[in-house]
């Protein structure tokens, strides 16, 4: 933690204007970013809950923007799973040291994102299992809950399906939309939401604005290979964010 607070309010407010561009641009990180940035600053019960609500309103820009470009076709099972999945991880930690369970995910998403890149033409077929999606919506739910984490399943998951770009971001960017809502309530009902979390938010609220919207206008730019690469680098560079 620093004690300098012109290096704090820098690295406050980058990491939000950051965030914004990547959500802005991908659909999907902003709460990789912050995470990097802010658990550098602010206690991780404190950094989590400031992201989360960061995640709900970075996101949301975005998808409105995009409304009528995005295809929301794939999104309703994860939705509803995803938010049942929020209080459980709302209550694994209250109750448990995240340590071995970050740096078990960390591990498993730098392996997946290399096997990924070094496997270009291993895929899933498109017709997945509705089980199977609703199974990742609610470990995503938990995920979400837990860490601030949860748009990387299914993330995944549409990405190794090979889907269209719209089609995989119409699925994942309102699942972290509205499965924030859920776990803006849980943080809020348990206490987790304080004062100085507000006024954190009043602060970065411009920088999440102003680099979401740069994001947006580099997400038309952005063809279907490149898109695919960098949802998979921004899923390795979650995967060393868990771990460091």
């Amino acid at each position: 933690m620093t004690s300098d607070p012109v290096i704090f309010q820098f690295i406050l407010l980058f990491g939000a204007f950051f965030a914004g561009v990547v959500q802005g641009a991908t659909g999907f990180g902003s709460g990789i970013v912050l995470n990097a940035f802010w658990l550098h600053i602010l206690e991780p019960s404190a950094a989590i809950s400031l992201n989360i609500v960061s995640c709900l309103f970075v996101s949301a820009l975005p998808i409105y923007k995009l409304r009528k470009t995005l295809d929301f076709s794939k999104l309703k099972p994860f939705v509803i799973f995803g938010v049942l999945g929020i209080p459980t991880g709302l209550f694994i930690l209250t109750l448990t040291d995240p340590t071995i369970f970050k740096t078990t995910v960390g591990f498993i998403l730098v392996l997946f994102s290399i096997w990924k890149f070094r496997s270009k033409n291993i895929f899933i077929n498109f017709k997945s299992s509705p089980s199977l999606d609703k199974l990742i919506g609610f470990i995503s739910g938990i995920l979400g809950g837990f860490a601030a984490l949860g748009g990387i399943l299914p993330t995944i998951w549409v990405n190794i399906q090979r889907l269209p770009k719209n089609t995989q971001r119409g699925t994942y960017e309102p699942f972290i939309f509205i499965t924030s809502i859920a776990a803006v309530l849980s943080f809020y009902f348990a206490g987790f939401l304080n004062l100085d979390i507000f006024n954190y938010f009043i602060k970065v609220l411009p920088a999440l604005i102003i680099g979401s919207l740069i994001g947006v206008k580099i997400y038309s730019f952005i063809n279907e290979d490149l898109f695919k690469k960098v949802i998979l680098g921004l899923i390795f560079l979650a995967g060393l964010v868990l771990l460091f």
